[in-house]
């Protein structure tokens, strides 16, 4: 896809919001804000824990296949402990600071500080973020770990937050919400270093801007589509990020509702393509494109039974190609998993389930190897 084309995406992407802007009202004032204490604090915190049991013969719980030597194939595994500070120093102006302790137990380098920003909000048709957090590309960057309705964010997130687009990215957001017509919009744009969390500086002078849409077409069953939009430079190259969601939530009875995921996503994968000795590459970064798409239902029932809440069941199902123009090897990733809810808001849960990996080709003593892994994940959160 050309730079001239990617450009008039965004420019429409970003015309009705301007449009918009100049025809919204300023909100009646609330009740004047020194009725309110400030600053005002609230504590997080996540604890997620695992047991994992490999069930490939040859392959270690991390993934990697091993063609000679021991493998470890079952272990108990602290994925997450976080800790985190939501400061509002006014009505206006917000401060957030995460961090996953979790990673101290290998080398904490680059890791360890997850959201680290302040918000101002001027009204709910704008408002400006800026220091490090998760920039909207997507569902899986509005939904926080501790409440998808699988064990981990899928494949394309990661790869796409390797390349700078989604996960914890330093840089600048502005964001709203205001109404087209009948339709409920949400917009954000933002602007980034494009080389992940925790750096001490931008990894070259060429930084990644990115929007995303999201209109909702029901408010009765929850759906919403979203559009996303990306160009940049990294090394002087151009790169680029497309993609499409949509989610629904379906109440089907008193006791039963369906929600559904579904998200694309294709881009240029120069993250990898830098990652090639440059003898072993082309001479155009284009040539690298990653692009993949998953399902995700999820069929809830509600118990209410003493301290059980619900019962969830989930199967997600993804497709991802790293680099389908050049040297293409698909990965296909089904994770079936169910759930048990304690409290609201899965203040406890238990998961079990598998992850299941399927590539076209297998590479030895990698971890592009296929893989059945058995999950059982507990997690506690306030």
């Amino acid at each position: 896809m050309g730079k001239p084309l990617l450009l008039k995406i965004i420019f429409l992407f970003i015309m009705p919001l301007y449009i918009s802007a100049q025809t919204v009202t300023t909100p009646t004032a609330e009740a004047p804000e020194s009725t309110v204490k400030y600053p005002q604090f609230q504590f997080k915190g996540l604890f997620q824990a695992r047991y994992l049991q490999a069930l490939e013969d040859g392959v270690d719980v991390m993934g990697l296949h091993h063609s000679t030597g021991d493998v470890v194939q079952s272990t108990f595994d602290i994925k997450r402990m976080r800790v985190g500070l939501n400061t509002k120093l006014s009505e206006a102006t917000e401060v957030v600071i995460l961090v996953n302790l979790a990673d101290f137990k290998s080398d904490p380098k680059g890791k360890v500080l997850e959201n680290a920003y302040v918000k101002y909000t001027f009204n709910k048709y704008f408002a400006i973020t800026g220091g490090q957090f998760r920039p909207a590309f997507g569902v899986e960057e509005l939904v926080p770990v501790d409440i998808i309705k699988s064990f981990d964010f899928s494949n394309q997130y990661y790869e796409f937050g390797k390349n700078g687009w989604t996960s914890f990215q330093i840089g600048a957001s502005a964001s709203g919400a205001f109404d087209l017509g009948k339709i409920p919009f949400n917009y954000a744009v933002s602007v980034l270093n494009g080389n992940g969390k925790d750096q001490e500086k931008d990894k070259d002078n060429g930084k990644q801007y990115s929007t995303r849409l999201v209109f909702t077409l029901s408010k009765e069953h929850k759906i919403n589509l979203g559009l996303n939009a990306g160009s940049g430079k990294v090394f002087k190259q151009d790169v680029f990020a497309l993609g499409a969601d949509i989610t629904s939530d379906f109440k089907l009875n008193d006791k039963f509702t369906f929600d559904l995921q579904v998200e694309y996503k294709q881009g240029t994968n120069h993250n990898l393509y830098f990652a090639l000795p440059v003898d072993q590459r082309t001479a155009n970064v284009a040539d690298y494109q990653m692009r993949g798409i998953y399902f995700l239902p999820n069929l809830r029932y509600q118990i209410d039974y003493k301290k059980l809440t619900s019962l969830e069941l989930s199967c997600r199902y993804e497709r991802f190609d790293p680099s389908y123009k050049i040297d293409s090897n698909v990965r296909q990733t089904y994770t079936p998993m169910i759930s048990l809810e304690f409290g609201k808001a899965y203040t406890g849960r238990i998961e079990m389930g598998f992850e299941i990996d399927r590539f076209d080709r297998n590479i030895p003593d990698t971890s592009i190897y296929n893989d059945n892994l058995f999950i059982i994940q507990f997690q506690c959160r306030l």
